[in-house]
């Protein structure tokens, strides 16, 4: 049996344990937050966009044949195609024909991913075929977009979209969110292409 003065040791030096891990829970939380502000940091500063180009490459990963299309074997990439313009290709969505020429729907493309923060990095004025490189919000990682604008007649244009990312094995779903914020903000439709 304990005496009073030993309950009382052992109960200080039990206070005494419970703070140092208090102390070290405050320490780590601490240390991530400052990790993740310098991440942060260094997102807005486009210092991350240097890092992943000298350990993975050019963020760009080039241009795409649409009609000989290969999706990849990894779910972090998204593709938007009208029927027969795309190969054997699996779609996830089906874009609508939109009432504008060619020519407008191509512009408005162009200026909602600049408006988006988009790199224009390559572009084909026979084919319509522009190739972008976009970034995500928080960790800057990039993805490559290419977008052809494909006439139906001269008041009419539908598109195709496939959207990929350059790192990791999933997106989280990135790459599609993207593809239909495209398509939303081209505006109303007239019909499924």
């Amino acid at each position: 049996m304990l005496e009073p003065n030993e309950k009382r040791n052992e109960a200080t030096s039990e206070k005494r344990r419970g703070g140092g891990r208090t102390r070290r829970l405050a320490r780590m939380l601490i240390g991530l937050f400052v990790i993740a502000a310098i991440v942060l940091i260094a997102g807005q500063l486009r210092i991350l966009d240097g890092v992943y180009e000298r350990l993975f490459g050019p963020p760009d990963l080039g241009n795409v044949a649409f009609e000989r299309l290969m999706r990849r074997s990894t779910p972090n990439d998204a593709l938007a195609c009208p029927p027969g313009e795309c190969g054997s290709a699996e779609v996830d969505i089906r874009p609508p024909a939109f009432p504008m020429a060619a020519g407008a729907l191509r512009r408005r493309v162009r200026a909602y991913l600049a408006a988006q923060g988009a790199d224009l990095v390559g572009s084909d004025d026979t084919s319509l075929h522009d190739r972008f490189v976009c970034r995500t919000t928080l960790m800057r990682f990039p993805d490559t977009v290419d977008v052809e604008i494909l006439p139906l007649d001269a008041e009419h244009a539908t598109l195709a979209i496939y959207s990929r990312s350059q790192l990791g094995y999933y997106d989280f779903g990135v790459n599609l969110r993207r593809i239909r914020a495209i398509l939303e903000a081209l505006g109303p439709a007239v019909a499924s292409a």
